[in-house]
């Protein structure tokens, strides 16, 4: 069982000095909350190591979840009613504006390309996600919400893809003992993903761009002769030496990094990453040519057609914005709309992965979680639309859960929903989970060291069962 809003034995639950004042607070908050949700002490999962690649959109500016992937409530929740055409063993309820699609020309079918309703069932979804399930009501300010959806607090320091690479930090040292270098994590969207300072700040991911290695040209060190290179590298070692210890690990892993941005840059030249080149030939199972089809070619799918380019070189995850769902008017007519790009990501994604041949085995979906969130949902407070036609953002249920998406050959609970709402108020009527603790669970299923991250969240077993 995952975090809930549910008492259970303090007993079996608490120990030691730290666990006893967590249960004194615990008490306290149960006299205000209906349903109680504690922390457990497990840190890893059956699925710890399962996965190769993550994909992490954020669906950006707030997006109204039931009217997708919580579909089955009143209408003041959802205004679009359920998709037709489900999957046969799809739990959850379909939202009327995944079967938009307009996108899905006579080409995107001949490629295979799905309406989502017809791949439902490949998807799991926990309706109740929760930024602080013990708080009083939502976090509905873009600010905060942000920043919790970026670091897990407002105020947080340490960006959630920071916390990728630092966890996998590790393996990525035994390879490069080997001679192989493993790119890291990346963000293809708000950098907040990628904060760190201290003794994260080496493993701050970088911000590109679908189109950037189209331009990207070779290191100029590979133009300098070999004395001049052994010059220059025996002046940053004399450098880092003569530090004192409190410097010494800073100046080293700076030289660590910028070392690695160097292998970087001849992987970084490889024609397989130019996305634009157009090329028919087969690289890991598709072409380039092949990948654009199939997303297209505006900003967003170009990053998506980069991101599976990058994953061949090992980079553990890609983050992604997406959207532009913050409508407080138009909503009406603007959503089904908006959403179509995604839908045709979800499908493309769905298709794209299935023929690809990973270099460990088997396909890249085998080896692949795609997930999305955002920093809060939306409401209309008790109406379809508010007198815009839009939603906004407010303290409750309708603002408060992220009804989260998850898809790819790791997520064994393909087609279910874990959890539910009531139809006419969208009070829970299973587990909550904290977002804190689905990010420690993708951490954890990409084999993460996630240790000195969430002290009072865990990862959580629900989504392997």
């Amino acid at each position: 069982m995952g975090h809930k809003y549910k008492l259970k034995s303090r007993s079996k639950l608490l120990s030691g000095r730290r666990r006893f004042l967590q249960g004194a607070g615990v008490v306290a908050a149960a006299t205000a909350l209906p349903h109680l949700w504690i922390p457990r002490q497990a840190r890893a999962t059956a699925g710890f190591n399962t996965a190769k690649h993550l994909i992490y959109f954020r669906l950006s500016g707030g997006f109204r979840f039931p009217t997708a992937f919580n579909g089955d409530v009143a209408a003041e929740f959802n205004p679009f009613g359920l998709a037709s055409g489900v999957a046969s063993g799809t739990e959850w309820g379909v939202g009327g504006i995944l079967g938009e699609d307009e996108w899905r020309t006579d080409e995107l079918q001949e490629l295979g390309l799905k309406s989502v309703p017809s791949i439902a069932n490949e998807i799991c979804v926990l309706p109740c996600v929760d930024h602080e399930p013990l708080a009083g009501s939502a976090d509905g300010n873009h600010n905060t919400g942000l920043e919790r959806f970026m670091t897990g607090y407002v105020g947080g320091t340490t960006g959630i893809f920071t916390m990728i690479n630092y966890g996998l930090r590790e393996r990525v040292a035994a390879a490069a003992a080997e001679g192989q270098i493993l790119l890291p994590a990346v963000l293809m969207g708000n950098a907040g993903m990628g904060r760190g300072a201290g003794a994260y700040a080496a493993y701050r991911p970088p911000v590109m761009s679908g189109d950037d290695l189209d331009r990207f040209g070779l290191s100029t060190d590979s133009v300098l002769p070999d004395w001049a290179q052994t010059m220059t590298r025996r002046y940053d070692e004399r450098y880092r030496d003569r530090q004192n210890l409190h410097h010494y690990p800073a100046v080293d892993a700076y030289l660590q990094s910028r070392e690695a941005t160097k292998a970087y840059s001849e992987i970084f030249a490889s024609d397989e990453l130019k996305v634009q080149n157009g090329s028919r030939e087969p690289f890991d199972g598709i072409s380039n040519a092949e990948l654009e089809a199939i997303f297209g070619d505006n900003g967003t799918a170009r990053n998506i057609r980069l991101a599976l380019r990058l994953f061949h070189y090992g980079c553990p995850a890609v983050y992604l914005d997406q959207g532009g769902y913050d409508m407080h008017s138009d909503e009406e007519e603007g959503l089904p709309m908006r959403i179509q790009e995604f839908n045709r990501i979800l499908s493309g994604l769905n298709v794209a992965l299935k023929k690809m041949q990973h270099p460990d085995g088997g396909s890249y979906w085998d080896h692949t979680i795609i997930a999305a969130g955002s920093e809060f949902s939306r409401t209309a407070r008790g109406s379809s639309f508010n007198s815009a036609r839009g939603s906004d953002h407010g303290g409750d249920n309708s603002t408060r859960w992220m009804s989260m998406p998850f898809m790819g050959g790791p997520i064994p609970s393909a087609g279910r929903m874990i959890g539910g709402t009531a139809k006419g108020d969208l009070e829970a009527t299973g587990p909550v989970f904290s977002y804190r603790a689905t990010m420690l669970t993708l951490m954890d299923m990409l084999g993460c060291d996630h240790s000195e991250f969430f002290p009072a969240d865990d990862p959580f077993e629900d989504i392997f069962v």
